[in-house]
């Protein structure tokens, strides 16, 4: 059971953005945000997206720092990913 954060590197609003999951469940994950002060509107179906200046102090909340492939990987052998395809047409 952990809560992932992966490198910062997705481009959007004048920064750059990291991938927050979890490889436990969806209330794991949500439990981590809340504690860490993370917007609600951050959540994207199965991760939350956070600002790359939040990276180090999430790390040091416990989040453990993984490469973006390893964060998919983990991510879909718990069940909780949610594909493209299977993502609602005018989501975001």
């Amino acid at each position: 059971m952990a809560v992932l954060i992966d490198t910062p590197m997705w481009p959007a609003h004048d920064t750059v953005w990291s991938h927050l999951v979890s490889d436990e469940s969806l209330e794991e994950l949500h439990a981590f945000a809340r504690a860490n002060r993370i917007p609600p509107r951050s959540f994207d179906l199965d991760h939350y997206d956070v600002p790359a200046h939040r990276h180090h102090e999430l790390v040091s909340a416990g989040a453990v720092p993984v490469s973006n492939r390893e964060l998919v990987l983990r991510l879909i052998s718990s069940g909780l990913r949610v594909r493209a395809r299977d993502r609602p047409r005018n989501h975001r």
